[in-house]
């Protein structure tokens, strides 16, 4: 007698969850690529977290993605963290092991580099400073990837100062913090400027740091993709900067979990975009 294979489940755990475009993404995947599995959005509160997690493998679940606010505690639980995760201090990514061992990564950096690169080819991280807006999990994500990547120096900027000053003492000396009144200058030495707060998104207040130093060669990229096309990349377009939107972020990051979960790597292309945009 044929032994039907388990069907594999995974999805994204947060509070709350049902605005995540995640579901879209790796239900898009899922069918693209002929795999029998399913992708769900699980509201869990944060009491209920430890419980949850250690349960889902028993009901067939192969992993999950983890959002906020739970992306901090889950590495409390969690049996192996990667170093990457650890220097972040934060994990999106959870894979439930065979033995029964939980293992988290955290592939935001990954996928800020990975839309970063498809978007602006020219970029290099050996040619200047970084200039990131905001201290928040994004932006250790992202400091993290950059440093990794070569770029030689991170200028950040953050409203309130003493947390831009926290992550300056996590990432070391290639960290230069910047008083918030003045970010509009450090735009001028900037190779690439990221905003990771969430000021410009839709509902949120705008981001009101002055780009007038700019320059044309620099990159503009913003994590924000609600609108995709921000006020600061339209203003950095304007000025004839190369802009980079944020929702492609949101696709890359998600690549390793699908094949480690599902199997297949899937591709990020302009049909996956439109999925998340349905």
């Amino acid at each position: 007698m044929s032994t039907l294979q388990k069907i594999p489940l995974a999805g994204v755990i947060g509070a709350p969850i049902a605005h995540s475009k995640s579901p879209q993404l790796h239900g898009h995947w899922l069918a693209r690529y002929g795999v029998k599995g399913f992708y769900v959005p699980m509201d869990v509160a944060e009491p209920d977290l430890r419980n949850v997690l250690t349960s889902l493998p028993k009901a067939g679940f192969v992993g999950v993605n983890v959002t906020i606010p739970h992306k901090e505690t889950v590495l409390g639980i969690a049996d192996l963290i990667t170093d990457r995760a650890t220097l972040i201090g934060a994990a999106n990514t959870l894979i439930f092991r065979d033995d029964g061992k939980i293992h988290a990564d955290n592939t935001d950096g990954y996928g800020f580099l990975q839309n970063l690169r498809s978007g602006a080819p020219a970029w290099r991280a050996k040619s200047g400073p970084a200039a990131v807006l905001g201290a928040g999990g994004a932006a250790r994500a992202v400091i993290a990837s950059l440093l990794e990547a070569g770029v030689p120096e991170i200028l950040l900027s953050n409203r309130t100062r003493v947390r831009a000053e926290k992550l300056q003492a996590d990432f070391g000396n290639r960290v230069t913090v910047v008083d918030w009144l003045q970010a509009g200058n450090m735009l001028e030495d900037a190779a690439l400027v990221v905003n990771t707060t969430s000021l410009g998104m839709v509902g949120k207040p705008e981001l009101r740091v002055p780009l007038d130093g700019l320059k044309k060669s620099t990159v503009v990229t913003d994590l924000v993709y609600t609108p995709l096309k921000t006020p600061l990349l339209a203003e950095a377009a304007d000025r004839g900067c190369k802009t980079v939107d944020g929702l492609g972020m949101l696709l890359h990051q998600a690549v390793p979990g699908f094949e480690r979960w599902f199997g297949p790597r899937p591709e990020v292309d302009e049909e996956a975009r439109a999925a998340v945009l349905l």
